[in-house]
């Protein structure tokens, strides 16, 4: 195992993190963070030096649609659904702290 997280590593991240650990939980996540970065290092052997770069696994193309002017619902319309409006707007209680 490469890295190793100890119990002093695992209390500063649940300081950072405003979390209280009892000394059982300590030990188990010093344990389990130990276990993911020993996977990490297991990552790093495997070779990708005939790997081209990618962003994305699939080959994909952007699925936009052309900007075209379609009908609008009228404002009456829209505000016929509205428990209040004034004029053209919606009104809406004011939120004051």
């Amino acid at each position: 195992m490469g890295v190793k997280v100890d119990q002093k590593e695992v209390e500063h991240v649940a300081m950072l993190a405003r979390i209280e650990l009892s000394s059982e939980e300590k030990e188990l996540y010093s344990e389990q963070l130990s276990g993911i970065l020993a996977f990490f290092d297991r990552l790093q052997e495997v070779s990708t030096d005939e790997i081209p770069p990618t962003s994305h696994v699939l080959e994909m193309t952007n699925a936009f649609r052309e900007d075209e002017l379609r009908p609008s619902s009228k404002p009456q319309e829209i505000l016929g659904n509205a428990p209040d409006s004034l004029g053209q707007f919606f009104r809406v209680p004011k939120i004051l702290d």
